[in-house]
């Protein structure tokens, strides 16, 4: 693992370079910093849904993912690096099946919302979609864990199962799309 800092100001970013996991500088603006700023800004906004939140298992579930999410970020910033496992999604799979069992089947399209966790997991389901797609941007260039773009594709899928466990926890009804809605 890279250094521990103990001043949080190194002023060696003052240029627009930044420091990798392995020493080397990179623009702030590559692919590979974009990966893991937009894994990382994924990371807080989970850390927004578990602040409002009630409920052990939906809680214990997204620290869990915040710990891998730091994975994640680790491994990108790390060339050749790799800390993700394929177990991993086996467990989001698992959390998945779990928290869907007890919502009603899906007719249409619904409109993100609910109460604030809710609609803190609608958003972060879409900040995880930007991830992914960063990442994939990334995998042109360099070599990935192929586990990493899979993680975050099955992530985005729990994140929206969990919006729906929220609002029904917090008694909000789900909005349908109104396809045939007139402007």
């Amino acid at each position: 693992m890279g250094n521990r800092l103990s001043k949080i100001y190194t002023r060696t970013g003052d240029d627009g370079t930044t420091g990798l996991g392995d020493g080397t500088r990179t623009s702030k603006d590559s692919a590979r910093v974009e990966a893991f700023g937009t894994v990382d800004e994924l990371n807080s906004v989970i850390g927004l849904i578990r602040s409002f939140a009630d409920g052990r298992q939906i809680d214990e579930c997204l620290e869990q993912v915040q710990h891998q999410l730091f994975n994640i970020g680790g491994e990108l910033c790390m060339p050749g690096f790799t800390l993700l496992e394929a177990q991993q999604i086996e467990t989001l799979e698992q959390q998945l099946d779990a928290f869907n069992e007890s919502l009603p089947p899906l007719k249409e399209f619904i409109l993100p919302g609910g109460g604030h966790a809710a609609a803190h997991a609608h958003q972060a389901r879409t900040v995880c979609r930007r991830a992914e797609r960063r990442v994939l941007t990334l995998a042109r260039e360099a070599d990935l864990n192929e586990t990493v773009m899979r993680y975050l594709n099955r992530l985005s899928d729990l994140l929206f199962v969990i919006a729906r466990v929220l609002s029904r926890v917090d008694d909000q009804p789900e909005t349908q799309w109104d396809h045939d809605r007139k402007r």
